[in-house]
């Protein structure tokens, strides 16, 4: 990085009065423009105050910061009795996949417009999701991303957190991770009722012992 003195000797000889004009000029409304952006962010600190609670219970999902919190406060309110469950909610703002989306599994199905305003700033705590690890809807995302790919994972975390959204400000409770295991988990319990099924089906009555050392 070149010293001041150093940048001072680069301008000799090449910087003409109306250039240097032209640069305070600049440098004036660079100075404008973050002073406007310090008074804006003032305001928007000041008008959030009343909503501490529900920032607070916001930024406690993973991928979500303050900006994020705030701008899906814009959009949804704090006040989630206008929405009869979280799957109203989902479908109003557009991030319900063909309202086929069950323990993880996405079936195929068009989205609704919906806010595009939410839908955005969902995409892109989801992203921010993806570059996290050990917890659930990072999991989540990585697992659905393999198998129908990163646009249908966005959409199906999206809906995942706006409904751990719902949850959080209905109930004034911080959001309790599932952990990073619990589609593991989840195989595991799919696999045994298939088995159990397969073999009722066959006249067979099973129950299950677990090895103690496993």
């Amino acid at each position: 990085m070149l010293a001041l003195p150093d940048l001072r000797k680069a301008l000799d000889g090449r910087t003409q009065p109306h250039h240097r004009f032209l640069l305070e000029r600049i440098l004036a409304h660079i100075d404008f423009l973050e002073t406007s952006l310090q008074e804006i962010q003032q305001q928007i600190q000041q008008r959030l105050r009343p909503f501490e609670e529900a920032m607070t219970l916001l930024m406690s999902i993973p991928g979500i910061q303050e900006t994020a919190a705030a701008a899906i406060l814009a959009e949804i309110g704090t006040d989630m009795s206008r929405f009869p469950t979280a799957k109203h909610l989902a479908s109003w703002a557009g991030v319900c996949p063909g309202h086929n989306q069950s323990g993880g599994k996405i079936r195929s199905g068009a989205t609704r417009s919906g806010n595009p305003h939410l839908k955005g700033v969902l995409a892109e705590v989801v992203w921010a999701i993806s570059h996290t690890k050990n917890n659930y809807l990072s999991a989540q995302y990585h697992r659905l991303a393999r198998r129908r790919g990163k646009q249908k994972a966005v959409v199906a975390v999206s809906h995942s957190v706006l409904v751990i959204i719902y949850h959080l400000l209905q109930d004034k409770e911080p959001y309790t991770d599932l952990g990073t295991d619990y589609f593991d988990k989840l195989d595991v319990k799919r696999v045994e009722r298939h088995h159990i099924r397969r073999l009722e089906q066959l006249g067979y009555t099973v129950t299950l012992t677990p090895n103690q050392g496993a």
